[in-house]
């Protein structure tokens, strides 16, 4: 659906001002034939009268509105203004000119309604139409007749080109869309009176006869005011038209909504630069297929014509048309296409606009130029094939000799003298280079063949009895030997081609097992286990693929032989039978050499892997070893920082003993653990011959582990069997005390428990000495202080007992 236009901007009201006469040029564009006459008598009338600024009126008793239109008023004098400038225009146009032939051709009452178009074409005058001086909307009167449009704007008008804008939109429609009359719209709201005026007198000059009715459409208050006195109505007999003055918003008293553009409030769509660019393809595609139905024509007629002489000799540039026949027929079904859419397709809610209808763009004439074309060009293309047909026979059994001769000579010999495979992957090339030569050879007299194939084909399809015999032999003798010696140059290029995959295959092989000769010689020194398994992971990688060349190797090499087998079917009588046996020798040892170089391989693979497997295990031992040390320290470090409580009674103080012996086991183990794997090291390094790691240096790192642990593992027990035995006599103690302190009657126990609590509060402050020489505190001072004061307040109570029992 196309766009709707951008909406003008509401024009402002100039003052009125009297326009200024046109300027001559030095070469002004010659009025239609036939309008000199008129505009000469109509620059006579106006000689006299008033000029273009003043308003001409009826008398006061003259009634008004459209009862003066109907009445025939007095003839008034024009406006001597007006006579100057029509004189000033038509003085540029020669007396004696003679009319133009465009002009005669658009107006001539001759031609048929079904056969019509403009000489006047619009890419001669297309920077005047692209001005929109006129147009012609599409939309219809009352009366179907055509509404014209003349878009007055603020700048100055050329009537020159108004003239030639009007010409050429009159004589687009047909001489029956003529006969209806047509309706001018005079947009004047953006212009002065006196250019309105002379517009109107000019449509006099124009086509008086096929204008029925002429709206001024005038500004709302400019005119009403200014210009009141001033109608058309005494000039009604001269002009032969009606004029009428209206607001835009009047308009559709005349007109009907749907056939006003939304210029002047209606809803009929228009787009001046695509009707303009339709018009100029559809002018092109006239004249376009105007001359070359005349081309095609001449050609055929000659054809038809012609003698047997002409009809043999082959065809020249002369013969082609001067423009391509299917460009143009393009041209027109794509023209023809958008003139049917643009007829049958409306705009959404409303009345579509279809200025390129059949009555505006002829699409009858374009229908009946592609029914021409269409038939001139079946018949041209007819001929084209008679003659091409009559000089391609001779061509044909000439080619085709030469193809046969050359084919069952020289080309079978070049192949009668390869045999060989070669004995490498360079060899096989060579050769293979050499039989490219050979097919580089036989394709272009192959070329010759399908091109020779194609026309015979197109020959017999044309059906001429007299040359299907000779025809058909010609093409099954061609066939016959092409088709043979293709077979022979595929064969031999499959054979080329498997020797060199089996040879790519065997060196691809040598390579591989080159290089596990290689890693297998060097002797292995990883650095830790981790570097061996991923050694072992290549090297078994290394052997499959082994594998799986070999048996690719053989899988090559026996379809080699099954090829090899074949090739004296078409060996022409010669015995190959010692170029066979040779190349059969060939591949039988490189198969069976390759197969003793991978059991050596496999072999020396065991050994490796068993030392290497042994390898993997030290190392793990050692690792292991090595993380037994550290959970032993990480033992020893939990032993110092969270094994510190000594308990608040004598029950809780005997289970941290137990949890403590259970703890002492843990770490037993673990240094057991990493004794045996420290062993087990010893042992793999014998039997692979090399000095253990470990040694000299995880092996002290436990022992020395292991010291500390066991010399704070002892002060431990110490601490908690002295605190199991203060707890234990102050429990006693203090248990009896309350009850019955007269039944205490030794005093040493009170001692005793004194005695025991210092020591074991002396013990808490004394660190633990390790046999290098450095110190460990259990836990930290505030655990230690926390640990202090639960034993002195036991020692607070059990002498506050003792006081009881014995206060003396």
């Amino acid at each position: 659906m196309r766009s709707p236009p951008a909406p003008r901007p509401a024009p402002s009201r100039p003052r009125p001002q009297q326009a200024p006469p046109l300027a001559p040029r030095p070469r002004p564009l010659p009025l239609p034939a036939g309008r000199g006459r008129r505009a000469a008598a109509a620059g006579a009338r106006a000689g006299s009268g008033r000029g273009c600024g003043e308003v001409a009126g009826p008398p006061p008793d003259a009634p008004r509105g459209r009862a003066a239109l109907r009445r025939r008023p007095a003839p008034g004098p024009p406006s001597s203004r007006l006579a100057v400038r029509l004189g000033r225009r038509l003085a540029r146009v020669p007396a004696s000119s003679p009319p133009r032939p465009e002009a005669a051709a658009v107006r001539s009452a001759s031609r048929s309604e079904e056969v019509y178009w403009s000489k006047m074409e619009a890419s001669v005058i297309l920077p005047i139409l692209k001005k929109k001086l006129a147009f012609l909307s599409g939309g219809k009167d009352r009366r179907s007749g055509l509404i014209l449009t003349i878009p007055l704007c603020l700048e100055q008008t050329n009537m020159d080109e108004l003239s030639v804008t009007l010409d050429y939109l009159l004589s687009i429609p047909s001489e029956k869309c003529k006969a209806r009359g047509f309706t001018v719209i005079v947009d004047g709201r953006k212009s002065q009176w006196n250019v309105v005026k002379t517009v109107v007198l000019m449509l006099q000059n124009v086509v008086p006869a096929e204008v029925s009715l002429v709206c001024v459409v005038k500004p709302d208050e400019f005119w009403d005011k200014k210009v009141t006195h001033f109608c058309f109505w005494k000039e009604k007999d001269r002009l032969g038209f009606e004029v009428i003055l209206v607001s835009a918003n009047k308009l559709t008293r005349y007109i009907e909504p749907c056939q006003l553009t939304e210029d002047f409030g209606g809803s009929l769509t228009y787009d001046h630069m695509d009707w303009l660019n339709k018009r100029l393809v559809f002018e092109k595609f006239t004249k376009e297929s105007t001359s070359l139905l005349d081309e095609l024509a001449l050609i055929n007629n000659g054809s038809d014509k012609g003698n047997q002489q002409e009809k043999e000799r082959s065809v020249d540039l002369n013969f082609l048309p001067s423009v391509d026949p299917e460009t143009v027929l393009q041209t027109g079904h794509e023209l023809l296409s958008e003139l049917q859419q643009r007829r049958f397709n409306g705009s959404d809610g409303g009345v579509s606009w279809s200025p390129m209808d059949d009555e505006l763009l002829a699409q009858p004439q374009v229908m009946k130029l592609l029914d021409s074309l269409r038939e001139q060009y079946t018949r041209y293309q007819e001929v084209c094939r008679q003659r091409s047909k009559r000089t391609q026979l001779e061509e044909i059994q000439q080619k085709v000799m030469q193809v046969v001769n050359w084919l069952e000579g020289p080309g079978s010999e070049q192949l009668r003298a390869q045999w060989g495979i070669g004995d490498s992957i360079r060899a096989s090339q060579a050769l293979q280079q050499k039989h490219e030569e050979i097919e580089s050879q036989h394709s272009e007299w192959f070329a010759v063949y399908v091109e020779l194939n194609q026309q015979i084909a197109a020959l017999l399809n044309a059906g001429d009895e007299e040359d299907l015999v000779e025809l058909k032999s010609l093409q099954q003798q061609l066939s016959d030997v092409c088709y043979r010696q293709a077979s022979q140059l595929e064969f031999r290029q499959n054979l080329l081609q498997a020797a060199l995959e089996f040879h790519g295959v065997a060196q691809d092989l040598s390579q591989q097992l080159d290089g596990l000769l290689g890693m297998l010689c060097v002797d292995v020194a990883p650095a830790d286990g981790a570097s061996i398994q991923q050694t072992l992971k290549l090297l078994e990688e290394k052997l499959k693929s082994v594998d799986v060349g070999l048996q690719g190797l053989r899988e090559k090499g026996q379809g080699l032989l099954d090829q090899i087998s074949n090739q004296a079917s078409w060996a022409y009588g010669k015995d190959v039978t010692i170029e066979n046996k040779e190349n059969v020798d060939h591949i039988q040892g490189v198969m069976e050499d390759m197969q003793l170089r991978k059991q050596r391989c496999e072999d020396m693979v065991d050994v490796r892997r068993l030392k290497m497997l042994q390898m993997v295990q030290l190392f793990k031992c050692e690792e292991d070893a090595a993380q037994a040390v550290e959970w032993l320290s990480e033992l020893l470090d939990a032993l110092l920082k969270t094994h510190i409580r000594l308990g608040d009674d004598a029950q809780e103080t005997k289970v941290l003993l137990e949890k403590h012996r259970k703890f002492v086991d843990v770490a037993q183990s673990t240094y057991d653990y990493g004794r045996q794997l420290l062993q087990a090291t010893v042992v793999l390094c014998q039997s692979l011959r090399c000095t253990s790691r470990s040694s000299g240096d995880t092996l002290p790192r436990l022992n020395r582990v292991w010291k500390q642990f066991t010399i704070a593992s002892e002060e431990r027990v110490h601490r908690l069997e002295m605190a199991i035995a203060f707890h234990s006599n102050a429990e006693k103690i203090l248990q009896d005390c309350p009850e019955e302190p007269e039944a205490i009657n030794d005093e040493e126990q009170f001692d005793e428990i004194e005695a025991v609590g210092k020591s074991l509060l002396d013990r808490l402050t004394v660190p633990v000495v390790y046999p290098d020489g450095t110190e460990q505190y259990f836990g930290s001072p505030s655990d230690m202080a926390s640990t202090a004061e639960h034993i002195r307040d036991r020692m607070k109570l059990s002498h506050q007992c003792e006081l009881s029992a014995f206060p003396e």
